[in-house]
């Protein structure tokens, strides 16, 4: 049997990523102690690794495919495929940034300002190039974690990577400058995507993994109408498309179905009620394909 060797990210991400493809129609499912997930699929050979190690794994060919972040694949200069970005992560649905951050007092205010300075961060790679962009001339050292704590006693500036700020903020640093956002990729080795099998069963896994995402943000709705009152109905609904409408048993009367944004449910439901629809019905959505 062809099989398709996927890389799992562990850490921070990895129950966000095992969470999406659940939804998606794998159940992942790993012991504490383990680096050797199991997956409901004979045609999948996971393996849980750090996210930063997947691009090279892929590049390598150890791994057909793998679930990382674009910092990652920026960082290490893999040469890979981006087949799918999937915008999710462990808090937000922002894009993970790398930014240029410094003691609320600095006089640092941009690039500029690093000339001869100390800088922190796990992101080295990046860092120098974003200072060779500017043309300056600092001392970068990688960071083996807690990164926060290091200004300004050891360092004068750090790069560090943030969903929300609400963390430098806390260690009274402020953002200066962002080198980077990042969202979470599927990523794949390029002989594996010119393999005819596992290039199709990989666009298999981004097609749901992708509708998966995509029915996070909807949910669908149905409810019944009077014909009377169907035109102000449909005239408050914003769907992915015209609604659907059915004709029921009782005369006069139509069911009605429809996608919505999510967060839209609790305005337009009373509106609806008031405009004439009946029995209305809300129900998530496990994926959505367009």
């Amino acid at each position: 049997m062809s099989k398709l060797r996927i890389g799992m990210p562990k850490g921070s991400l990895q129950d966000a990523t095992f969470g999406l493809f659940k939804k998606a129609g794998w159940d992942f499912r790993v012991s504490t102690r383990s680096y050797q997930p199991v997956v409901d699929d004979d045609e999948l050979d996971p393996v849980l690794l750090r996210a930063q190690e997947i691009p090279r794994y892929v590049a390598a060919g150890v791994l057909d495919v793998g679930l990382t972040g674009h910092d990652n694949v920026i960082e290490s200069e893999a040469n890979v495929l981006e087949v799918a970005e999937l915008v999710y992560s462990k808090a937000t649905s922002r894009p993970y940034r790398w930014v240029l951050a410094v003691p609320a007092n600095s006089d640092i205010r941009g690039p500029q300002d690093l000339q001869g300075k100390r800088i922190a961060t796990e992101m080295v790679s990046l860092t120098k190039r974003y200072l060779q962009k500017h043309g300056v001339t600092a001392d970068v050292e990688f960071s083996w974690g807690a990164t926060e704590v290091k200004v300004p006693d050891l360092v004068d500036a750090i790069v560090e990577g943030t969903e929300t700020g609400s963390t430098l903020a806390a260690h009274g640093l402020k953002i200066v400058d962002t080198l980077l956002e990042s969202t979470t990729r599927l990523i794949a080795n390029h002989s594996a995507w010119e393999d005819g099998w596992k290039r199709h069963k990989i666009e298999n896994i981004a097609l749901l993994l992708q509708g998966a995402l995509d029915a996070d943000a909807l949910v669908g709705l149905k409810m019944n109408v009077a014909k009377g009152d169907l035109s102000a109905v449909t005239r408050l609904l914003s769907s992915l498309r015209k609604p659907t409408v059915s004709p029921l048993d009782e005369d006069g009367w139509v069911a009605l179905e429809t996608i919505i944004p999510e967060k839209t449910v609790r305005d337009i439901l009373p509106a609806l009620r008031r405009a004439g629809a009946q029995g209305l019905v809300e129900y998530p959505l496990n994926k959505v394909i367009y």
